[in-house]
């Protein structure tokens, strides 16, 4: 979700919500003509109470957009109206909850809802700026992007095309070998035919463990300066007919250096959600539990 000027009415309108609580909450601390204000605490008074209601209010609306995406038939309004909702009310919550607690951090329950609180609202800030960032990011860096979920497949396809490759790369030479074997000694046959053996060995040493298991640290082709050089150093070891096999074979890792690039973005983009998700749910439930033994008691 990009942060962009259809957010500027959610943002005055968080401001606002904001600036008029602090309004009331400077009221009530306002020292009585006794010199001190009043020594209740400000969760249980009914401006304290209100604010309570309105930033549980606010939570429970940001945990809807999950159940919004989960059961169809809840889908009601527009699916950005509610991602701006989730963002700014969700953030809303916290001066909110802090303005209800009056600046106290609590003990027990009271400090756990606290402390789920921060992490939950700074959590969603780091996810939505990756969400306003990443998007931007991946369109420059992953030029050859493809369908998340479709990665694995691709790899298994790159691997195959490139042990075709060698293969056809590998008959280039001994074609050649048998045409002029008829005037040709066996030793300068044999030399012929062996040709495309840097290129074999290439592909077993590096290029194959490379396509196998990409994510694996050591490997000279997973980065574009290494691999570059190592082609670049495969071509005077093989006759020029070899040269256009190794151009490909050099796009194949190209591709996959790009798979690899956005799979690791994919996991910065959704990764957060890990612990964003179970500390909102716990949140809320720990929210109910607080606001419940607050009327019993």
């Amino acid at each position: 979700m990009r942060i962009d000027h259809t957010h500027k009415s959610w943002l005055v309108a968080s401001l606002a919500i904001l600036g008029f609580s602090a309004v009331l909450y400077g009221f009530y601390r306002v020292p009585t003509s006794t010199g001190s204000s009043s020594g209740k605490s400000m969760g249980g008074t009914a401006l304290g109470l209100t604010f309570g209601v309105i930033g549980f209010a606010f939570m429970i609306f940001a945990g809807l957009l999950g159940a919004r995406k989960k059961v169809p038939v809840w889908r009601v309004g527009r699916a950005q109206t509610w991602m701006r909702g989730h963002l700014w009310l969700g953030l809303l919550s916290l001066p909110i909850l802090v303005l209800h607690s009056g600046f106290r951090f609590g003990h027990g329950l009271t400090a756990v809802l606290m402390t789920l609180l921060i992490i939950v609202v700074a959590s969603g800030l780091f996810g939505a700026a990756l969400q306003h960032y990443m998007p931007r990011v991946m369109t420059r860096e992953v030029t050859m992007e493809t369908i998340y979920e479709e990665i694995g497949h691709v790899r298994a396809q790159l691997l195959e095309e490139a042990e075709e490759l060698i293969a056809k790369a590998a008959a280039v030479p001994e074609k050649a070998a048998a045409a002029g074997a008829a005037d040709s000694t066996a030793t300068a046959t044999a030399a012929m035919a062996d040709e495309a053996a840097p290129l074999r060995n290439f592909f077993i040493n590096e290029l194959k463990p490379f396509l196998d298991k990409p994510a694996a640290r050591g490997s000279a082709l997973g980065d574009a300066a290494q691999a570059r050089s190592a082609f670049v150093h495969l071509r005077t070891l093989v006759p020029p007919a070899i040269h256009t096999a190794i151009d490909d074979l050099e796009n194949i890792c190209e591709e996959e250096r790009q798979l690899t690039l956005q799979s690791r973005l994919h996991v910065w983009l959704h990764g957060w959600l890990l612990l964003h998700i179970p500390l909102s749910l716990a949140l809320i439930l720990l929210g109910a539990v607080h606001a419940l033994m607050a009327l019993r008691y």
